[in-house]
């Protein structure tokens, strides 16, 4: 899953060693605190800033994120989601004053208020010149390098936030890992701007703004009114919406009886109660674990995105088989056991079964199935709940009662065959009286026995085939499309020019 450790540099190394899949997100700023979001990801070989902003409680080089635990010369491309100080004013020094080479993306609205807020922030910063982290001009400068896109394998689109004009989410895929950052969002409809949207797929890691994860919002026509009001109705829904918490005195008084929020304060986690029923509930797989790290505090997962590839590029006319996935505007044949790891699809099973009418002899029935078939075997009682056996270890068939039999299987092409050569026999034993004779002679029992064998896969051909005869030489005459062939009734040899046919016929035999 996740885990945490000590700060640690961030500056790509020189080594010609991979992290495999190793993903690496780590906070610059707003860590377990409010202001200054910039928060840097790798993966792959990838690298991705987003938001740039600045701390609004400090002044100077205090107020900029840790941008010297990363080497801003390797960053692929920096993604901002909204005008605000505190998470774009670091931009112009980010992109004047350092190593910083990549292309930066913002909404066309963001862009345009982004110059104004800055230039409004310049004036009435209450600094020294030498405590200014940059002027005008280089406001000017760095809009020259926002671009209002696949970069370097880098795939990333936008949804609406809300919160305020322009503001965006931004979904990043690096190679077949979705990652989204929300930035400031809102989902509220409010009279001038459209709730965040909600992506039509799951992401695998969101990076999510918190400062008000652990309030819960009035609605619109509800503030409203309170602001016509005043003080008193507000305090009343303050009121209201905690009246139905309750507090955890100590761990011995936990009782886990379904699904439930905890709100621990900040910092929570380093110790005490919530610590605790932290470390109870991590462990339980059915539980989101939600990481808070600090400043310049990696947090490290790993995901297997390799796909599986074909062994070789298929020829012109060559089959492929698989699944063909329709995902946006591409398509992809994938092999269905990948299919749930790379889409949000998953395959099923279909189990059959068929009730049909048998009045002979059970043992009879598996007797003559084992003449005909490879690999029939009898099931104990206590597997089965009665007499059953299998056949080809695909197909069950059990004793329901003395009038009634079931076949059990679970349906793929092979099974499905398998059962129809199964009910073609069922259904040919069932027309014959089912008696069982002791004969005194070896040879007449060989030879009856052999011409019921007959008897059953000329039935068995013709319900799967249609057109069956019995040839010259001992061989059965099959036609399927105006294609013949012949079967060996000794040794069961195909001969055909037709290949296809004589495919066929061995694998329905």
């Amino acid at each position: 899953m996740a885990s945490t450790g000590p700060p640690q540099s961030l500056k790509r190394s020189d080594t010609s060693l991979t992290r495999g899949d190793q993903l690496i997100i780590t906070p610059l700023g707003a860590g377990n605190e409010v202001g200054r979001s910039c928060v840097y990801m790798s993966y792959k070989g990838k690298t991705i800033l987003f938001d740039c902003g600045i701390h609004p409680a400090y002044s100077g080089m205090a107020a900029l994120p840790y941008f010297d635990e990363i080497d801003p010369s390797t960053i692929d491309v920096l993604l901002v989601t909204h005008f605000h100080l505190d998470h774009a004013a670091s931009l112009p020094y980010f992109l004047e004053k350092t190593t910083f080479k990549g292309p930066v993306f913002m909404t066309l609205a963001t862009k345009a208020i982004y110059t104004l807020l800055l230039s409004d922030y310049v004036k009435v910063s209450k600094v020294s010149v030498e405590d200014m982290l940059y002027d005008e001009q280089d406001i000017l400068r760095s809009m020259d390098k926002i671009e209002t896109l696949e970069v370097n394998g880098i795939r990333f689109w936008c949804y609406t936030a809300g919160h305020v004009l322009g503001a965006t989410m931004f979904m990043v895929d690096i190679a077949g890992v979705r990652v989204i950052y929300t930035g400031d969002y809102s989902r509220e409809e409010d009279r001038h701007l459209r709730p965040a949207e909600i992506p039509q797929f799951s992401p695998d890691i969101c990076i999510i703004e918190s400062t008000y994860g652990v309030q819960l919002h009035q609605p619109r026509n509800m503030r409203e009114k309170c602001f016509i009001d005043g003080v008193p109705n507000e305090c009343m829904a303050v009121y209201q919406t905690y009246i139905n918490t309750s507090a955890l005195k100590c761990i011995e008084n936990f009782n886990d009886v379904g699904p439930s929020v905890v709100m621990a304060s900040p910092s929570g986690l380093q110790s005490g109660l919530s610590r605790q029923l932290f470390e109870i509930c991590y462990s339980n797989e059915c539980n989101t674990k939600i990481i808070s790290p600090k400043n310049c505090q990696s947090v490290e997962m790993y995901f297997n995105s390799e796909k599986r590839l074909a062994e070789k590029t298929p020829e012109v006319g060559e089959t492929v088989s698989g699944l063909l996935v329709k995902k946006t505007f591409t398509y992809q044949i994938m092999v269905p056991d990948d299919l749930h790891v790379f889409s949000q699809l998953s395959t099923e099973n279909i189990s059959q079964r068929i009730t049909f009418a048998y009045t002979g002899a059970f043992g009879v029935l598996e007797h003559k199935l084992k003449q005909i078939l490879e690999s029939v075997e009898s099931l104990p009682d206590e597997e089965s709940e009665g007499p059953a056996f299998r056949v080809h270890e695909r197909l069950t068939v059990k004793y329901e009662s003395e009038k009634h039999i079931s076949l059990h299987w679970r349906s793929d092409p092979i099974s499905d065959m398998v059962s129809d050569s199964v009910v073609a026999l069922v259904l040919n034993i069932s027309c014959e009286i089912p008696k069982v004779f002791v004969e005194s002679e070896e040879a007449t029992k060989t030879e009856e026995n052999s011409k019921k064998a007959e008897k059953v896969v000329h039935a068995l051909l013709v319900s799967l085939l249609g057109d069956v005869k019995f040839g010259e030489n001992g061989k059965l005459v099959i036609s399927v499309d105006g294609n013949v062939g012949h079967l060996d009734k000794q040794s069961w040899n195909v001969e055909s020019e037709n290949e296809g046919l004589k495919e066929r016929v061995r694998v329905a035999f």
